[in-house]
């Protein structure tokens, strides 16, 4: 594609300087990656420049530059105002504008995308329409998974995907849509067909300056350049407040607040829960769903209500909402032969550890046992709040490493400390996160419930820059056949 017509999808001041006929091939942004004929674009970062790169890049094949001031080296330069914004314009364009040739759905919110995704794939899917799905755990064309590095991929990534998506035949694609991307406009010039709002708590205040700008962060997807339909959790009062607000239609779900799809009669187990879902004055059915957890009741009507938006019926909604057996990571019974159980969660923030305890807490017939840490490198200031709401719902917590990163992992335990110890919640501390569930698995007893918390889907654990093997499934495995002996 000539380097004209992708310049001229940039909106803003663009001028281009040099050959504007120059034949781009590729796109890339990182200057390792470079491929001959490729458009380089030259992000500013916080901690390095990737206009500094520029001649590592020319040198590895790039034909021309996008740059917010203009360099001095001899190939063609697209001079922008953003080169951020610039790069989701020009992929989009690269690849033909993959996300018009679908139903584009997006999912922001603290927590429940992930599950909210799963759902929304297969009650789609259900209907009889091939799905694609852009996430935290992965990507998914059909049937085919995709490793995944970020809730919400740069745009390259992101517009490759969804060209492989239309390339396979999907006709629709759910994707989570994270503040992150929203704040480095990963999507900017990206139309959703559907947006959903799951809800909002704290969270990544190590990016954000306060929970306002983190809010309007995610806001700013709910703006008519952006969704077209609206779906939102109406419990959510802050969500609700702000989307009200906006003086656009919306669908709202809920259990508590009036609602047009809602939830009662709801029951709950060790292995899913039971409701009857309404939609008011069209439907009711009732629904057995495999996931546990009140909060998995919110996922599945935030699902439903964008499913009805997409114009599913009732009976593909309750089929594949009874479908999902599990998601990777998010409240995962795993499979022990224990006469204890071990649940794997992604829970790595207040809310989401109180929602995960609270809804294990509902099912336990014995001690609930908390094992978590917190992240290095990231907000610090949750670190005594998650210890508090720990020693507040679980009968025993092993603190222990989650990512220590760049951080030495027994500070990050001890500011874990200053908010468990006036509980008075008996715990240890074993930073060895392998060692620690050795000793979880070693001290429980006949109906305990350990909840692993932190790490969930992710196969690793980040010390000091380098990310080593870190399965907790395979690890639980592999210490209950050293315990055990079989």
């Amino acid at each position: 594609m000539k380097l004209k017509a992708l310049a001229g999808s940039i909106p803003g001041k663009v001028r281009i300087i040099g050959d504007e006929d120059t034949e781009i091939l590729s796109l890339c942004s990182d200057s390792r990656q470079v491929k001959p004929g490729a458009l380089f674009f030259c992000t500013p970062g916080l901690r390095m420049d990737a206009h500094d790169f520029a001649p590592q890049a020319v040198q590895g094949g790039a034909v021309a530059l996008v740059v917010e001031r203009q360099l001095p080296i001899d190939v063609p330069q697209v001079l922008v105002e953003d080169v951020r914004m610039a790069i989701s314009y020009v992929a989009s364009e690269f690849f033909g504008n993959p996300s018009r040739k679908m139903l584009l759905i997006g999912i922001t919110g603290t927590k429940g995308k992930t599950t909210s995704s799963f759902l929304i794939k297969s009650i789609l899917e259900e209907a009889g329409k091939k799905t694609g799905l852009i996430g935290t755990v992965c990507s998914m064309i059909g049937e085919e998974v995709i490793p995944a590095n970020l809730t919400t991929p740069d745009p390259i990534v992101t517009q490759t995907l969804l060209h492989r998506m239309v390339q396979a035949g999907c006709e629709c694609v759910v994707m989570e849509v994270s503040a992150h991307a929203l704040a480095m406009h990963r999507l900017a010039g990206v139309k959703f067909d559907i947006g959903a709002f799951t809800n909002f708590s704290q969270d990544h205040l190590d990016y954000f300056k306060n929970m306002d700008e983190y809010f309007d962060t995610k806001m700013r997807f709910f703006e008519p350049d952006m969704v077209e339909n609206i779906v939102y959790n109406v419990d959510d009062e802050r969500v609700a407040e702000a989307i009200k607000h906006l003086g656009r239609e919306a669908l709202r779900i809920g259990i508590r607040a009036s609602s047009d799809v809602y939830a009662n009669d709801i029951e709950i187990n060790e292995r899913g829960c039971s409701f009857l879902m309404t939609w008011h004055k069209q439907f009711r059915v009732s629904v057995a769903l495999k996931l546990a957890g009140i909060f998995n009741v919110y996922n599945a009507l935030l699902a439903a209500g964008v499913c009805i938006c997409a114009g599913v019926g009732p009976e593909a909604i309750r089929r594949g909402l009874e479908d999902v057996r599990a998601v990777p990571g998010r409240i995962e019974l795993l499979e022990t032969g224990t006469p204890y159980r071990v649940i794997l969660d992604y829970a790595h923030s207040p809310d989401s550890l109180e929602n995960i305890l609270k809804a294990v807490r509902q099912t336990a017939k014995g001690r609930m046992i908390a094992l978590f840490g917190c992240g290095g490198n990231r907000d610090a200031a949750k670190r005594p709040v998650m210890g508090e709401i720990a020693g507040e719902l679980a009968d025993f917590c092993i603190l222990t490493s989650d990512n220590p990163r760049n951080e030495n992992p027994m500070d990050i335990l001890s500011q874990i400390e200053e908010g468990i110890r006036h509980t008075g919640c008996e715990y240890v501390v074993i930073e060895n996160r392998r060692e620690a569930i050795r000793y979880a698995l070693e001290h429980a007893r006949f109906g305990d419930v350990i909840v692993l918390a932190g790490k969930g889907h992710e196969t690793y654990q980040e010390i000091n820059g380098v990310k080593h093997p870190f399965d907790e499934k395979i690890i639980v495995a592999e210490l209950l056949s050293e315990i055990t002996g079989r």
